[in-house]
C-alpha cells in the first residue's frame, strides 16, 4: 500500500526542475500574492481530474485533501478568489510552454508510436475545432451575432495522437488562416481536409520540403498532366490516379508546380473523396491511406471535450480561458502517458473514471494500472477480527 495518494503520484510525473525553470523564464511568480505558480498548476490539473465545475469545487475539493496537500508540494488549498485572480492575471503562455516541455519528455514512450505506414516520413494530422462561448459573459469571443466561441487550430502528430502544435483563436478565424504559424519539419506530410485547400498555403509547405495530402474542393479547375495506372486486382476503392497542373490563373499563380490527383470510394458516406499531394512517388493506396488515418484528429478533439473539462470555464477572460485550454492538454498527455505505462488494456475514458473515482485513494499507481480489478491482498491472521459470539 503506498503512503501517498493517486493524484499525488500522478502529478510526480510533472518534472518539478523543468516547471521551475519556466516559471523563472516567464518571471509568474512575481505578485504571486502567496498562490505560487505549481500551486495553480495543481489546482488547475485537480480541476481537469475531479471535472470541477467551480472556484468553490476546485478549492474545497483540494481542502478536503488535508494533510495530503504536502505531498502535492502544496502548503495550503487556495481559495476561490485567489484562483479567479490568478487565472485572470498569471499568463498562459507558462502553461503552454510547459505541455511543450512534457511532450518532449513523456511523449517519447515506446507506447506511443504506431506501426501502420512504411514510409519515412513524420506524419502530422491538421484540423481545428471550435469551443463555444456564451456571448453575454464571454463579450470579447466573438463569432455569431448571438454566439460566441473560440477556435482550436491543432496540428496532431500521428504517433501517441497527441498535438505537437496547437493555435487559440477567435472563432471567426479561418482555419487555413489559422495554420500559417504551425511550425513545419522538413519531409513530414500534414494531412488536412479541404478547408486548407488553400493554395499559397500549399505553397509555403512545398516550399519547405513538406509533403501534404489535402482533399480539394469540388469546384478545381485543372488539366490531366498523365493518368498512372491503378494496381491491378487490388485497392478497389482507388478510382483514379493522374498527375494534373492547376488551369485557373488565381491559383496557378500561388501554385505553379504539378499535383497528383487521387479519388478515392468511401464506403462509409457513399461517394467519391478526391485529394491532391505534391508526392509523385508514394504508392496511390498508401495515399488513401493517410487521408483516411485523418480521422483520428477528430477523434482527439471527441476524447478532448467528453473526458476534460473544456466545455464550459470557471473564469471569463480570454487568459482564463487559455489557461483552462492548456491544462486540459496536460491532462490528456498525462492520461495517454499512464495509459502506455500500463499492462492493463486502458480506454481512456475508463481511466479517467476510474482516476476521478481515486483521486486521494493511498495505492500505488504502477500496480493499480496494472491490474486495477484485482482484489487487495489478504491481512495478515493476526490482524482478523475475533469470533465474538459462538452458537
Amino acid at each position: 500500500m503506498a503512503n501517498i495518494t493517486l493524484f499525488s503520484q500522478i502529478i510526480s510525473n510533472l518534472d518539478r526542475s523543468v516547471f521551475n525553470k519556466l516559471v523563472k523564464e516567464h518571471g509568474s511568480d512575481k505578485h504571486q500574492k502567496g498562490y505560487n505558480s505549481w500551486t495553480h498548476l495543481v489546482a488547475m490539473l485537480f480541476c481537469q481530474f475531479a471535472k470541477s465545475q467551480s472556484l468553490r469545487d476546485i478549492s474545497n475539493g483540494l481542502r478536503s485533501a488535508t494533510g495530503n496537500l504536502n505531498h502535492l508540494g502544496v502548503q495550503s488549498a487556495p481559495s476561490k478568489s485567489s484562483i479567479s485572480y490568478q487565472n485572470k492575471h498569471r499568463g498562459w503562455e507558462l502553461f503552454r510552454d510547459l505541455y511543450y516541455a512534457l511532450l518532449q519528455r513523456l511523449g517519447q514512450q515506446a507506447g506511443f508510436k504506431q506501426v501502420k505506414f512504411k514510409i519515412k516520413s513524420k506524419i502530422f494530422l491538421l484540423d481545428s475545432t471550435t469551443i463555444s462561448l456564451c456571448l453575454s459573459v464571454f463579450d470579447w469571443a466573438k463569432y455569431k451575432t448571438a454566439k460566441g466561441a473560440v477556435k482550436m487550430h491543432t496540428l496532431l502528430d500521428y504517433d501517441g495522437n497527441l498535438p505537437a502544435y496547437v493555435n487559440i483563436t477567435d472563432g471567426k478565424t479561418a482555419d487555413n488562416k489559422g495554420a500559417y504559424d504551425i511550425p513545419l519539419v522538413r519531409g513530414s506530410v500534414i494531412v488536412a481536409d479541404r478547408f486548407y485547400n488553400d493554395f499559397h498555403l500549399l505553397n509555403v509547405w512545398d516550399s519547405n520540403s513538406v509533403y501534404f495530402v489535402v482533399r480539394h474542393k469540388e469546384n478545381l479547375r485543372f488539366d490531366t498532366v498523365k493518368e498512372l495506372e491503378l494496381p491491378q486486382n487490388r485497392h478497389p476503392h482507388l478510382l483514379k490516379d493522374e498527375i494534373i497542373s492547376l488551369s485557373a490563373q488565381t491559383s496557378k499563380a500561388k501554385y505553379k508546380g504539378k499535383l497528383r490527383r487521387i479519388s478515392i470510394w468511401s464506403d462509409e458516406h457513399q461517394c467519391a473523396v478526391e485529394v491532391i499531394t505534391n508526392n509523385l512517388k508514394w504508392c496511390a493506396n498508401t495515399i488513401s491511406e493517410l487521408y483516411k488515418s485523418r480521422w483520428q484528429v477528430e477523434i482527439f478533439f471527441r476524447e478532448i471535450k467528453q473526458l476534460l473539462h473544456i466545455k464550459s470555464f470557471i473564469g471569463t477572460s480570454p487568459n482564463a480561458v487559455w489557461v483552462q485550454i492548456w491544462t486540459a492538454l496536460i491532462t490528456i498527455l498525462v492520461l495517454k502517458a499512464l495509459r502506455a505505462m500500463a499492462k492493463h488494456d486502458w480506454h481512456l475514458s475508463n481511466l479517467m473514471a476510474f482516476i476521478r473515482l481515486n483521486l486521494f485513494v493511498k495505492i500505488d499507481l504502477q500496480l493499480w494500472l496494472d491490474r486495477p480489478f484485482e482484489p487487495p491482498p489478504k491481512p495478515h491472521p493476526q490482524y482478523i477480527q475475533g469470533i465474538l459470539f459462538k452458537n
